[in-house]
């Protein structure tokens, strides 16, 4: 059998492109989809430098047209997606009371609208082989809310209730659908935050540091094996313990 194809969103750095180099590794042609398509390629270069098989799309999950034709490509040149990482997503911060407009949907449109809108090219496909797995990234911030993001923690917390309706509406088909909700991870998202906030999470973690994208890429490896085929509409914590 050829191997096994993952499409990954958000996939041109950080937790997207530790997804994309750990399910090479474990076998996957990845389809490497974002909107920033110089570091696309940049990631690219390294999944083929394993060995790996790459597809790059310059990819923009707020246009339904883009993600349509995104799909198409992929399945034309690849015949088939496996596996949907739901992983591009974007924080706009700001507190409620003051937040523009333009935030709060731009927010919602990329990390939820854009899950949805992935998920539903991806599924036709996985429904006719009745095999599939969709991995949404969530966050702890949808878990358990947080001040300053209500805009982000809408989104999340819609994801995690994207993931359920959707596990329960195609798990007959053999498909599963699950979310990983990232507790505090060192990436470009994270890095700008003032230090005194960053203390202070770090404080709230049992386990004593921030998350590694590896750590988040692990798990959606598993979710996407045949070791995960009875797991579906859960929402896996990768937090270090500062939400249970």
């Amino acid at each position: 059998m050829s191997n096994r194809v993952a499409f990954v969103t958000g996939a041109s750095r950080g937790i997207g492109r530790a997804i994309a180099l750990t399910l090479c590794r474990a076998g996957y042609d990845i389809i490497v989809a974002s909107p920033e398509v110089e570091n696309n390629e940049l990631v690219a270069g390294e999944i083929r430098a394993l060995n790996g098989s790459a597809l790059t799309l310059d990819f923009n999950v707020t246009s339904a047209e883009s993600v349509k034709e995104g799909f198409a490509q992929a399945l034309k040149e690849k015949g088939r997606i496996d596996v949907l990482v739901n992983n591009a997503g974007i924080a706009r911060d700001g507190l409620a009371v003051r937040m523009k407009q333009s935030d709060w949907d731009l927010v919602l449109k990329i990390n939820l609208e854009g899950a949805f809108l992935c998920s539903q090219q991806a599924l036709p496909g996985m429904m006719r082989n009745r095999w599939g797995r969709i991995i949404n990234m969530a966050s702890v911030v949808g878990q358990a809310g947080s001040p300053g993001q209500a805009n982000y923690a809408a989104s999340k917390a819609g994801l995690i209730g994207l993931t359920k309706a959707l596990a329960q509406e195609i798990g007959s088909r053999g498909i599963t659908v699950n979310a990983i909700a990232p507790g505090y991870i060192a990436t470009d998202m994270t890095k700008n935050l003032p230090e005194e906030l960053k203390a202070k999470m770090l404080a709230s973690i049992p386990l004593g540091r921030m998350g590694t994208p590896d750590d988040i890429a692990g798990v959606v490896k598993f979710l996407a094996s045949d070791d995960a085929s009875y797991i579906t509409g859960q929402v896996i914590a990768v937090n270090g313990g500062m939400y249970m």
